[in-house]
This record gives structure tokens, sequence and C-alpha cells, in this order.
């Protein structure tokens, strides 16, 4: 009982101590973080203002409500909005449609079209996993005609059409009829279900009785498929809301402070990544805790209710899911999974897993109870009598966004006296990855003996020990990175440390080894991919390189196997969740390269020898002498900015290879190979000599580096590659190139941050921070941040922090919740690594 009520005291006064100290807006609050699957977000300044999200936007629903004398205040999630189906599409019910591959004949999209010869089949269509009739891309099928299917339905008229909207999925062209009326033509793909206004012209043909729905959808490149349907939404009933009266982001906590009546709230959600205790960082679980006390002096009976919607476990809401009820010495414990359990079998970007099992468990302690079942049941028996409704009924296997895990934590009579209790929130996966065909477990279940209940004893007992150190972790962070670079720079990095760690997952490689595997979301969803590696890596170089050989050893991996023979690295090693090889569509072979050797060097700085490059040194050497020959003067090639276009005589890309020669020789040196490194920094140096001829521009605004060698025109780059000189103490290029730059910079900004280069108005935000860190003087350093700040604390853009934005208004242009904000930090490793 003392070290609960200890507990008490520190949490409130770690909200008393910094409530006030953030004026930061985030973009997304984080919530629980801990992979790319196990990512829940809040992206609404309050927490009742929208259902808590996937970081891929999709809801997954967390919802607490609390009870206040018979009273109940909702401060968590919005209640998510129903749909009702008028048209259900294969996203929540199986459904049959007549369909041909074969252009038909004139009429074919009205409801009296004689469709005798067309083939039946289950919906949807196309060539992904969530297809249920297969129907390939036109081009490689030799069909030109694309795909025609025809549904009927009957609609009774209840529903007001100008509420109805058109759920559809299409990749990729789609033209829909409604009783032979035209109702929608969209071109290109969305890859996901959107639910749009049923337009004008639908509105007018929809008839009370019998409806014909006619779909045409062509997919003349990429992937394939097509599902549409027409829903009523049904807009839920409102609880009252407690009153949020603040919130702050920790790096390793959000916190929430509500009023609901005469009682005051607090709500910690921490999730304990300290890249210092590899064992806790890789345990997919956190921690929400909630202290009560009575605000008027009186005593008041209070209970809160938590639930976890099935959608946590399931990749869309109409999967069906199985719950389970279980025990432990300490714990009960809830848990939701799918049914089919088809493990690592679907790969991409705007993906959620729907294998293995979320977890909700609670201590055994008196008044904390735990159930699962239909949500709304869920719910109606907290709102009635404070409690969850006994167990019993069959109600599985049932969709997704039907079901809940639950709990009720019954604090009794709440005085002035603060009282806490606690949850935790886990996700077992089984297997992370399958890495070259074989599937691999998560860093925590590497034995294949410890169980996630196990698992679960282990935290609960390490709870508040971790609540302590995490708190301290947070004040040093701030603090140091305070110290480095400003209060802005501070929030920056504290709003950046969840997102970089939880966009990886820490495998057990095939040999036990560490793997830390990242994921590109929003960008195309590989895995391993080396130039999403090289801008996260400040953050692991400066808090465990082991999660950094991590990231870097499935690269090398691939190589030394013999299954990439190319003289450069490769890309990537996949596609998430499945790391079987390459499959990005085109090389980076001067970036990716570059970036291995420049890390390594990085390892080797920060570790105080070069033993990990020993380990791959032959691996190392080829890629080295690849510069050498094409690295100076790159050829028409994809960067690290590939979403800029191809470009050739690239001079940030040139500094790249410079950089990663004379990390090449650096290590040498210290490998105790003299004549290597004297001979591999020299031919830097000969090389930044060479840049700087070849790059200059002294013709126009003020004297800078162009864009690319020999530039006519009046071009400019951020040369944000040449940091390494400064990190790593190369001394290749004359410190006046940088400052050179940097005074040219601080002329081209705009108000949310200086562009990536003179093509476009948009940036990336890590590739700033490390240009800032190029500057001499702490004041031209804060003036690259400042609008940095600006944007994330005034984007449009509600989404987990975008590291490509447009500087004129602050929006995203694309990507979100990657891994890549771990650059942030790399102004506090200035002057670490160089000693």
């Amino acid at each position: 009982m003392q070290k609960i009520t200890a507990l008490c005291v520190s949490i409130t006064l770690f909200f008393l101590g910094h409530l006030s100290a953030q004026d930061l807006r985030p973009p997304a609050y984080p919530l629980i973080t801990h992979d790319p699957y196990f990512s829940l977000w809040s992206t609404t300044d309050k927490l009742t203002d929208s259902p808590t999200r996937h970081w891929t936007g999709k809801p997954q629903s967390l919802e607490g409500m609390i009870r206040v004398d018979g009273k109940v205040y909702q401060f968590l999630g919005a209640v998510p909005t129903t749909y009702e189906p008028i048209l259900a599409t294969g996203e929540t019910h199986p459904y049959t449609a007549q369909y041909t591959m074969n252009k038909p004949g004139p009429g074919w999209e009205k409801p009296d079209y004689n469709a005798a010869g067309w083939s039946s089949g289950q919906g949807p269509f196309g060539d992904t996993p969530e297809a249920k009739t297969k129907w390939t891309n036109s081009d490689n099928a030799g069909m030109k005609d694309g795909i025609y299917f025809r549904r009927e339905f009957s609609y009774d008229g209840k529903s007001d059409p100008e509420k109805l909207l058109l759920s559809i999925n299409h990749d990729d062209d789609v033209v829909v009829y409604l009783n032979g009326s035209k109702i929608l033509d969209k071109p290109d793909y969305v890859n996901e279900y959107v639910n749009l206004p049923l337009s004008a012209a639908g509105q007018k043909a929809l008839r009370t009785g019998k409806n014909v729905l006619a779909v045409h959808c062509v997919s003349p490149r990429g992937g394939s498929f097509v599902d549409v349907g027409i829903l009523n939404p049904i807009t839920p009933s409102a609880l009252e809301t407690a009153i949020q009266t603040g919130v702050t982001v920790s790096a390793t906590q959000t916190n929430y402070t509500f009023t609901a009546g005469p009682i005051k709230l607090a709500v910690n959600f921490l999730s304990p990544l300290l890249l210092d205790e590899l064992e806790v960082v890789a345990r997919p679980i956190s921690y929400v805790s909630f202290d009560v006390h009575s605000g008027d002096s009186k005593p008041h009976s209070v209970q809160i209710f938590l639930s976890e919607s099935g959608t946590m476990a399931t990749n869309t809401i109409g999967q069906e899911v199985v719950m389970k009820a279980g025990q432990v010495t300490g714990l009960t414990y809830q848990t939701v999974g799918t049914q089919a359990q088809e493990i690592l079998v679907k790969k991409g970007d705007n993906v959620r897993i729907d294998w293995g099992y979320a977890y909700l468990a609670v201590p055994q302690q008196a008044g904390n109870k735990t159930a699962s079942g239909m949500a709304d049941g869920l719910k109606k028996a907290f709102l009635s009598t404070g409690q969850l409704r006994a167990a019993g009924g069959n109600v599985s296997p049932r969709a997704a966004v039907d079901i809940a895990i639950a709990t009720v934590l019954d604090f009794s009579n709440v005085t002035t006296k603060t009282v806490s209790k606690h949850v935790m929130l886990a996700y077992d996966d089984i297997y992370s990855v399958q890495y070259f065909k074989q599937n691999l477990r998560p860093w925590w279940r590497r034995d294949e003996k410890t169980s996630m209940p196990e698992l679960l004893q282990t935290a609960e007992k390490d709870y508040p020990r971790l609540f302590h150190k995490c708190t301290a972790f947070d004040a040093q962070l701030r603090a140091d990175a305070q110290k480095a670079g400003g209060k802005d720079y501070a929030d920056l990095c504290v709003l950046a440390y969840r997102q970089a760690i939880a966009a990886h997952k820490i495998v057990a490689g095939p040999k036990g080894e560490v793997l830390f595997l990242s994921k590109e979301n929003f960008s195309n969803g590989s895995i391993g991919t080396v130039d999403i590696t090289y801008p996260s890596a400040p953050l692991f170089l400066l808090y465990n390189t082991t999660l950094l050989k991590g990231m870097m050893e499935p690269i090398f991996q691939y190589s030394e196997s013999g299954r990439w023979k190319k003289p450069f690295a490769a890309h990537d090693v996949g596609t998430y969740p499945q790391a079987n090889g390459q499959t990005y569509g085109e090389d980076m072979p001067v970036e990716e390269s570059g970036n291995m050797l420049i890390l390594t060097g990085a390892i080797a700085a920060a570790e105080g020898n070069a033993n990990y490059a020993r380990k791959h040194w032959k691996t190392l050497t080829t890629w080295v002498e690849y510069l050498k020959k094409d690295g100076f003067d790159p050829a028409n090639q994809l960067c690290t900015d590939d979403f800029a276009g191809h470009i050739a005589r690239n001079a940030n890309l040139s500094v790249k290879a410079i950089m990663g020669i004379a990390a090449y020789g650096k290590m040498a040196g210290q490998l105790g190979d003299k004549a290597t490194a004297d001979s591999y920094l020299k031919a830097a140096r000969d090389m930044a000599t060479k840049w700087q001829e070849l790059a200059i521009d002294k013709g126009h605004d003020k004297p800078h580096y162009d864009l690319t060698f020999e530039n006519a025109g009046d071009t400019w780059s951020q040369k944000y590659n040449l940091v390494w000189d400064k990190i790593l103490g190369l001394n290749i290029f004359p410190k006046e190139v940088a400052q050179t730059e940097i005074a040219y910079y601080l002329k081209k900004q705009e108000p949310y941050g200086l562009p990536l280069d003179s093509r476009k108005t948009y940036t990336k935000s890590d590739w700033i921070i490390w240009t800032a860190t190029l500057a001499k003087s702490n004041g031209d350093f804060k003036d690259f941040i400042k609008p940095v700040w600006r944007y994330v604390n005034e984007t449009p853009s509600r989404v987990p922090l975008s590291d490509w934005h447009e500087t004129t208004n602050a929006k995203q242009v694309g990507f979100q919740a990657r891994s890549v904000v771990g650059g942030y930090f790399i102004k506090m490793l200035d002057g670490k690594l160089s000693k």
C-alpha cells in the first residue's frame, strides 16, 4: 500500500510540475506506442473530440468513462460513428454479385438488363488478400476491358438519401451507376475504404424497393481491387464529457487532467521506451493510470470504465474476432483476436495487424473487474449500474467493430486523498516478421517459452520502478535537448522520441541477434529501408547503438548471404512484415552505400572502436570501392529524396559519397591500418576540393553551392549530408563551405521552414535540423528551428508527425508516423562523437 501511495504522490507531482510547461500543440498525441502495428494516437486536442486511431488513421477505439455518484462523463475517445448497410461492402459483410471481364452489350448498367451468361462470384474483386474473387491487372491478364459487376438490393425508403454515403475502395479508375444513372466517375485509386456523400444523381436515382448498382473498374497499372456499397451513418448519442483541463506530452508519457463534476481526474499513458533497457523497450505493454480525488472536500462514489475495440486486432472492421478471459497470479485479463489468425500473410503500407491478440489486463484488487462482449452492452451496463454485465451467452465470433474488451475500476468512496489505479494494454503478435522465409519471434518471446500472461506479470511488478525511471528520463531528455538547442528544439525532440522508436519492431534474428526492423509508414511500406535508417540514426547513436546495428544488420546479411549480388547496398529487405528481399522498384546505389558506410563509422565513433566495422569489413570495402568509382559525380539516379524525382550530378549526394569514403578511412585507422586510412582520407579530401570547384555558384544572389554540378541556373539545395563532417570530426571540407551555405539558407526560409531545394517549396523537417546543426552560432541554429516548431504547432494535418510538409502553409505533403524524426536528435550528438 505504501508503494501505491508513493506512486500516487509522484504522479500528482509530475502533473503539477509539467502541465504548464508545454505550449507546443502536437499534430497528434501518442497514447500507446510500441511498433508499427501496436500504435495508438489521439488526433484532436481534446481527448473526447475523436475516436483514438491507429497511426494510419483508422479508428482503433479506446473509450473511457467516469461515473461520479451515478452520473457518467466521457473522458477518453469519441463514440465512433456506426453505419447501417443499405448495401454492404465486403469490408463488413460477404456478398455475391454478377460479373464479367468482357465488355458487355449496351444497357448493361440498367435495372432491366439481362445478365444471363455473366459469372456469379463473391465480392470484393481484385488481386489482394481482401479480394474474394480473383481479378488481375488488365495489362498482365490481357483483359483490357477491366471488370463489370452488378448487385441488386432493396431500399425501404426510411433513410434520408441526402445523408447516405457511397462506400468505395478502388484500384484504379471506377465508374458507378445506380439504376442506370451514372452517380460516380472516379479516376486513380484509394487503396482503402472511403465514404463519399451520395451524389445528387445518386439520391435522385435511388428507389424504394428493388435497385441495381452497376460498377465498371479498370486497372491498367499496379494492383487491382474494387468494392462499392451504400451506407447510412448512425450518429451515436453523446454523453456529457469531462472538462479537459490540461494535456502534456513528455518523451515516454502523455498526461491529461479533467474535471468530472466534483472529481478531479488525471490520466497517464506510459509506454516505457527506455532504450538502455532492451528487455523493457521490447515489451509490447503500455500502462494507463487513473488518479482521482475530490475537488469539493466531500466523499464521492467513483467508478471508471475503459474499453478496447476488437478492431485493435484487425486490419478491417468487419473481420471476425474471438474473445477469451484469463487470469494469472495477481492479474485478470481479456483478449481479442481474429478467428482466422493468418499470421504474416498481409503485407503493405496502409495495413493493420490481423493476427495475434490484444490484451487488457488489470491487477487483482478489490473493485477491479473485466469482461468482453458486445461493445454496446458493456457500455449500457456501466451507464446503468456502474459495473460490467456478467459474462454469459455466445457472442463470438463477431465483426470486430461490434466487440470490445473492457474493465471497470471501482474506487468506492473518494475523498481529497488521491487514489490511483492502473491497467495494462498489450499485444502478443506471436510472430513479428518473416525474414528470408523464416518467421521470427518478437525479442521478448525469443525463447519461445515466455507467454504474454507471464510477461504481464513481470510488467506489473515493474510498474512503480518504470514510472519513476521514465519520469526522470523524460525530464533529463528535455533538459539535455534544451541545453543543446533551446526550448523549441527540446519540444521537437520530446515529440519525436516515441514515434521514432515505435516505427520499428525488435525481433530475434536467426542466430539470436537483435534485429530492429523499420517500416516506411505511409511512404511505401518497405521494411528495413536503409534511407530510413540513415535519418533515424541519431536517436539510437545517442541512446543505444545495439538498436542501430539491429537496423543495419539485415542489409549486411542480405549482401553477405549472396542473395543481393550488386556491388552497392540494397534499398530495403522487403515489404513489411515480409523481409524476403528488396521490393522497391529502383536501386539507390550511391545513397544506400554512403548511408551504410557513414553509419558504421558513426557506430565506431560512438563505441570508441571499429569492432562492428571489422565484422563486415569485406562488404564495406565493396561498397566504398563503388563510391570511389561512381559516387563523386552521381549518374541520373534516385536518392533518399526520391519524391523529388531523378537528378544527375547531385551535389548533396556527392557529399554523401565523400563522407562515406572518409568514414571508411577513419575506421581503417581505428583498426590499425594506417596506410588504408591515409589513402581513403586523402581521396575524400581531394574529392572535396574538386567538389567545391564544380558546385560553386558565384554568379547569382549570393555565393553558394548549387543543386547539381556545373549548373548554369540559380539553383541550391540543403547540403545536409555535410553534417557528418562536423559530427564525426572528419575535417574533409573547409569549414567555410558549411558557413557559406548557412548564410545563404537563412535568406531562403519560408514561414514554416527552409525548402529542401530550389525546385519546390516543400521540405523535410529532419533535414532542416541536420542543416541547422552545421551553423556555428546558437542564434543561427534557433533561426532554423523556430519555423519547424511553428509548422508542428500550427499544421492543419492532424496526424502523427509528418516529416514532409509544405513550408508556405504547414500542410502535410506526405508521410506520417515515420521513424526518421529520430534525426531531430542530431544536434544532441554534436560534440559527442568527434572527441
